[in-house]
């Protein structure tokens, strides 16, 4: 059963940098898609980025440029390195896998991300 444990969310002022970690068990790690996602109050949870095994990488528009996605399939876990971060990207980040076209329907607790000043 896929376990997943998000660590590394702060308040962080408008600029600043944050490095998130996602450790996941209960799956061949190596094998999975990894991805972040956030939900905002009052909003739909929303994909952020995904890396795929083979280390191919893919942004949503609101962070390309900004975040940088990247896996440890020997620690089994998966890093958001957030720069350049806004008041909009406060969020709750979660963490995620997929094999083939589904992610899981399992979700860890979280890290809160908050960017004010």
């Amino acid at each position: 059963q896929l376990q997943l444990v998000e660590s590394g969310g702060d308040l962080v002022q408008p600029g600043g940098s944050l490095k998130l970690s996602c450790a996941a068990s209960g799956i061949i790690f190596s094998a999975h898609t990894m991805g972040w996602f956030r939900q905002a109050p009052g909003k739909q949870r929303e994909w952020v980025a995904s890396i795929i095994h083979n280390r191919s990488k893919n942004y949503a528009d609101s962070v390309k440029g900004r975040f940088i996605i990247s896996r440890d399939d020997s620690k089994k876990t998966v890093y958001l390195q957030m720069s350049s971060l806004k008041p909009e990207d406060t969020a709750v980040y979660y963490c995620n896998a997929r094999y083939g076209n589904t992610w899981y329907n399992s979700w860890g607790q979280g890290t809160q991300v908050t960017v004010s000043s």
